[in-house]
């Protein structure tokens, strides 16, 4: 296939073994924590200055929070987090990269080797097909269903990462019908849609007379939610000024309500989700990394839909029921379409092409998935209007990754290497974009992994 040519992908569907559970070591070779060790199984670590990452070290040129390191699948990566200093492998500067055993990583003085840790006994997952209201049974999923599993079981405080329209409220409610609180209110807080102004008040409520417009007292969603589970969407996007008071209300168990002089003991399970890379936001000063720690009791990462295509069938089965009323099941066409997409909107945006379907038929629905290029002329002809915000933002930004990476391409000549280079990414990282969008260089020594 050459470089820019409209075809769809292949997508090579495999029977999905159960995951199993891989540990590596991370030893600290140099620098003043040299000797240090510390073990990841199946999970990540964070590693950086600040006192509550996994691999905490006292180099005064590593970032609070430097990096994370993330077993998955039997992979090892590494994501930079935006460290003032950079991270390194092999001599070069890296943000998103695939490690082996034996690769060394350098963060300022520091140098950490990644190694094996002494072989286990594997233990398998039971296979399930859906917790609450989330559906699949991926690899992916499986993971995600055994520690919501015992999530539910606890109240500690959870933070949900993941991409926009992966699910991450349907975590938060699967995980509150899980638990002991589940006849008890389940509220929902989107911090990305509340007045800088009113937020507080819509957190701890407020009394009559606080401010002007507040005529009657009013609880704020701390109250509303007492016994429950309050969900606190794009945590992200919290004010602040307002963090040290959201710190003090979960580190108390207690909060005031704006112009009261007296406290209200609140017993509340607090549910954060957010779509920002919140160690960036940490090293930028603009979230802190207290609050940040104590939301982070037990983090959680919902996988994006393109992680887990082979869920597409029942997830699209399942829309349908629920959207129909009825059993249903999608044809061989619909499904073959799907499963060649990348989901930037994820899981919402499957459900609202199903939903198209259903209301404009298959076919006028697949002839508007094919992918549009940008166009020129008015600035507004190739906006997708008919979308909600988030999802037109989600689409709109697919498209230019489209038109972009294939610029390069073809000032690179197909050589991936070169765009990347151009592009001020390292190759890996443009692999993995032009995978996603379903693109691929014409030098066949840029296609090894």
């Amino acid at each position: 296939m050459t470089a820019g040519a409209d075809a769809e992908t292949r997508v090579i569907h495999a029977n999905v073994p159960a995951p199993e559970t891989r540990a590596i070591d991370l030893v600290v070779l140099t620098g003043p924590d040299a000797g240090k060790r510390v073990r990841v199984a199946g999970g990540s670590a964070r590693i950086g200055t600040n006192r509550g990452n996994e691999l905490c070290l006292t180099d005064r040129a590593v970032s609070r929070i430097h990096c994370e390191i993330a077993v998955r699948r039997g992979a090892v990566t590494l994501r930079d987090a935006g460290s003032t200093n950079g991270t390194f492998v092999d001599g070069r500067r890296v943000r998103d990269i695939d490690l082996t055993d034996g690769s060394v990583v350098r963060l300022g003085e520091t140098s950490i080797r990644i190694e094996p840790a002494p072989a286990a006994a594997s233990t398998p997952a039971q296979p399930r097909d859906r917790f609450g209201e989330l559906v699949g049974s991926s690899a992916e999923m499986q993971r995600l269903y055994s520690m919501l599993e015992r999530v539910a079981q606890t109240d500690s405080t959870v933070l949900v990462l993941g991409e926009t329209g992966t699910g991450k409220e349907v975590v938060a409610r699967s995980i509150h019908d899980g638990s002991a609180r589940a006849r008890a209110p389940f509220v929902t807080l989107d911090c990305g849609a509340i007045p800088e102004s009113l937020i507080e008040s819509e957190l701890f409520g407020h009394v009559r007379g606080a401010f002007t417009g507040a005529s009657t007292d009013r609880r704020g969603v701390f109250e509303e939610a007492d016994g429950g589970t309050l969900f606190i969407d794009e945590i992200g996007e919290l004010p602040l000024m307002m963090q040290p008071k959201l710190l003090r209300a979960l580190e108390a168990r207690r909060i005031r309500r704006v112009g009261a002089n007296t406290y209200v003991p609140i017993n509340v399970r607090v549910i954060a989700a957010t779509h920002r890379s919140l160690y960036q936001s940490v090293n930028h000063g603009t979230f802190r990394d207290d609050l940040y720690y104590r939301l982070a009791v037990v983090e959680l990462e919902v996988p994006p839909l393109r992680a887990r295509i082979e869920d597409i069938p029942v997830l699209a089965a399942h829309f349908l029921e629920q959207l129909t009323g009825s059993p249903a099941t999608p044809s061989p066409e619909m499904l073959s379409t799907l499963a060649g997409r990348s989901w930037k909107g994820n899981v919402r945006e499957l459900r609202n092409v199903i939903e198209r379907s259903l209301s404009l038929g298959w076919d006028a629905t697949a002839a508007s998935l094919r992918p549009q290029p940008l166009q020129e002329g008015p600035a507004h002809a190739s906006i997708p209007t008919h979308l909600p915000l988030k999802e037109a933002r989600v689409a709109w930004v697919e498209q230019f990754e489209t038109v972009y990476v294939r610029a390069l391409l073809e000032r690179s000549h197909g050589n991936v290497t070169r765009a990347a280079a151009m592009a001020g990414v390292n190759r890996r990282f443009l692999q993995r974009m032009m995978a996603r969008l379903g693109i691929r260089g014409t030098d066949p020594n840029d296609d090894e992994a």
